[in-house]
């Protein structure tokens, strides 16, 4: 699996609300992890065990330093990992409170938007791509190279894309409910999934959190229930879904069974502090699923 977009250093704070006012506050929990869209998709193959490389910008700072030595900890290759002198790499400051829900403070330098760099061709052993709209180029170019071999390319829009072509290039696009709504104007779910894949020729899904997944099938919408869990950290899940969804295509267990793979992967990733530390192992995933019921697809 190859991933390509963003990497980041996340310091995640831990408190019991969010703050409302100019003054101090006392964190109760504190993670210093490495983040990102495409870093946490690439973690989370590699701790379901798939074998996971990434492709991403990077300053040549000790942040730049941090975020490669922590993804080559967790046995992701991070030789397409690109390091530009003089540009610092993307640092967050994460608050997330007692529901477990969070807000992001980001800053990074502006990287090189070209990938000409990139491979042509995937590498070898490679059967599948999964890109963010971090780095547009990045992943239009991986995407090509995906279809050309017969791979699979999945793409996580957590935004509306900026590139028009990015969107046909995938072969598996799955939008955040947010996402849809900004493009589509359409508050319902399954409604606005519905206006972006009439036309489309490849599959699409919109991720709602609690609410489940929803997606193309068979010229329909379907639909899959969320596992019911108590989220104490969202921060990192949908990140994990994605990389999920993509092992699961690779591993060919087929769109719905993929997306009832990394719907667990997910919410299981929702129960732990800690952003990207609370992704789970293909054993944890797969006892969960036997353990845990759903509701109604």
């Amino acid at each position: 699996m190859l991933c390509v977009g963003i990497a980041t250093q996340d310091y995640v704070f831990g408190l019991r609300e969010m703050p409302t006012r100019a003054e101090k506050y006392r964190a109760n929990d504190l993670a210093v992890v490495g983040g990102g869209i495409a870093a946490n998709a690439a973690v989370a193959v590699a701790r379901l065990g798939g074998r996971a490389m990434i492709a991403t910008r990077l300053g040549d700072d000790p942040v730049g330093r941090d975020i490669v030595s922590g993804l080559e900890a967790e046995g992701v290759d991070c030789s397409l990992a690109r390091r530009h002198p003089g540009l610092r790499s993307s640092l967050s400051a994460v608050l997330v409170d007692a529901a477990g829900e969070r807000i992001v403070i980001n800053h990074a330098d502006p990287m090189p938007d070209d990938a000409s760099w990139l491979p042509g061709r995937l590498p070898e052993g490679v059967t599948a791509v999964m890109a963010d709209t971090r780095w547009e180029e990045g992943g239009l170019a991986l995407f090509h190279a995906a279809r050309a071999s017969g791979g699979f390319g999945v793409l996580d829009v957590d935004r509306p894309p900026r590139l028009p072509e990015l969107l046909p290039a995938a072969t598996h696009v799955a939008w955040a409910a947010q996402a849809l709504r900004e493009a589509t104007g359409i508050a319902d779910p399954r409604a606005g999934l519905a206006a972006v894949a009439a036309g489309a020729a490849n599959w699409m899904a919109v991720t709602d959190g609690a609410n489940g997944v929803w997606f193309t099938e068979n010229g329909s919408v379907a639909h899959e229930s969320a596992f019911p869990i108590v989220p104490v950290d969202t921060l990192g899940a949908g990140d994990v879904f994605h990389g999920a969804l993509a092992l699961g295509l690779a591993e060919g267990m087929g769109e719905r069974g993929a997306v009832v793979f990394a719907s667990a992967a997910a919410a299981l990733k929702c129960t732990r502090f800690g952003g990207r530390a609370g992704t789970p192992t293909r054993a944890e995933v797969t006892d969960f699923m036997t353990k845990t019921p759903r509701g109604n697809a």
